[in-house]
């Protein structure tokens, strides 16, 4: 079949597998172009994107007002790095804490790298500000938790796929079951606490939605033993969940908010940590930092692509189709409830959990069913799909992908 790049699926397939790291287990399908809510194969089929880069194309792939920021600013300065000033940063960082309420941001690149810089924030803070005694500090997390690859943040992983075979671990981590308050509530009983970082819904343990006041409590318990409450919004933030920040659900303000993936639009790597001065301002020039982290490509993208959630309404948007798409799932467990046990999410993030045992194969091949039918999904676990479409999905294009769901899955076992 002629192809529409020079190169075929299966050569592309075969390039990774024989000159990549072998740190990925894709489904067997090439991309070569996407655009809003599709993405093609070389060959020409074209498919409905359900994962979104994980959450990083919430404003469609190739947005037409992210592209030529990107194009703009590429024919002017892409990097300066830190040792100068540049044009185009202090507007960036002036956007972005006027729109989210903070008085500082550090600007990174990946969303792992905004995690480290919150929690190395975290510790400075309870140093210089709480007193802590040195080396002393203790940083909470929950179990099921994703923030990243680093041997850092694997330190305090519960999944042995994460954490396995990297040892030794980082110090000063503990960790407490997910959607527990009484376990945070004895956690913080421990004086050297100085910060509580989760994710308000966790993406990659399968779309886990804590009970309803479970964030704002959390909250207030940090607030009353003077600990940081530290969002790490990667995934959930930026319209995904039908707000701008997921925390907004409950009203909350965290003191040290962690965003990536969407701050770009998919387009390149950006991320960032936001924090009042009490809290940012604890790291001084020299102590921490990047190349690329604020460069003028990245900051000029980051200001379009948080334009286009606020211009199209993408939070609203999210919020109404997250409801008619969990709608459509019920409709199909109820119709199905030996193959599907239940649907979960917010917005347009949501998962699918099948009658199965997590060790199983059943959503992987329920996935390569979908695809072959035109949607790509991924599944989290043997028994979870995640679905996370774009967030520029018409009404029409969620019904269609319902239906193509709907007919895979009565159709599967």
């Amino acid at each position: 079949m002629i192809t529409t790049h020079g190169i075929s699926s299966q050569t592309a397939i075969v390039l990774e597998d024989r000159h990549g790291a072998h740190n990925y287990h894709p489904l067997p399908v090439v991309l070569s172009r996407g655009e809003g809510v599709f993405v093609w194969d070389p060959e020409g089929k074209r498919y409905y994107d359900f994962l979104s880069a994980y959450s990083a194309v919430n404003q469609g792939h190739c947005h037409p007002k992210i592209i030529n920021a990107l194009k703009a600013q590429a024919d002017k300065l892409t990097l300066t790095s830190r040792a100068f000033y540049n044009d185009v940063l202090g507007k960036y960082e002036k956007y972005i804490t006027e729109l989210l309420g903070y008085d500082k941001v550090l600007p990174m690149n990946t969303g792992v790298e905004a995690v480290e810089t919150a929690l190395k924030l975290c510790r400075k803070w309870a140093y210089q500000v709480k007193g802590l005694p040195e080396h002393q500090a203790k940083i909470i997390f929950v179990e099921g938790n994703f923030h990243g690859r680093t041997l850092s943040v694997i330190s305090a992983s519960t999944d042995p796929d994460s954490y396995g075979g990297y040892g030794p671990y980082m110090p000063g981590f503990q960790v407490i079951p997910y959607n527990d308050l009484p376990a945070l509530e004895k956690a913080l009983e421990d004086p050297n606490v100085a910060g509580f970082l989760t994710e308000p819904i966790q993406g990659e343990a399968g779309v886990m939605v804590p009970d309803d006041g479970y964030l704002k409590k959390a909250h207030a318990l940090c607030k009353e033993k003077n600990v940081l409450f530290i969002a790490d919004e990667v995934q959930t933030g930026l319209a995904r969940t039908g707000k701008m920040l997921c925390v907004d659900h409950e009203g909350i303000r965290p003191d040290i908010v962690i965003l990536g993936k969407a701050l770009s639009g998919g387009v390149l790597p950006v991320s960032a940590v936001l924090a009042d001065d009490e809290v940012m301002l604890t790291i001084k020039p020299g102590e921490h930092g990047s190349t690329y982290g604020g460069n003028p490509l990245a900051c000029e993208v980051a200001i379009a692509a948080l334009e286009v959630l606020i211009e199209e309404e993408l939070a609203e948007h999210a919020e109404r189709l997250g409801k008619r798409f969990r709608e459509r799932m019920q409709m199909l467990i109820d119709q199905r409830p030996d193959l599907l046990t239940l649907v979960r999410g917010k917005g347009l993030l949501n998962a699918v959990v099948v009658n199965d045992s997590p060790d199983s194969k059943t959503a992987w091949n329920m996935c390569l069913q979908l695809a072959e039918n035109g949607l790509l999904a991924k599944p989290t676990h043997g028994n979870i799909i995640r679905f996370a479409p774009p967030l520029v999905m018409t009404d029409a294009q969620l019904e269609e992908c319902c239906d193509i769901i709907e007919k895979t899955l009565l159709a599967y076992g």
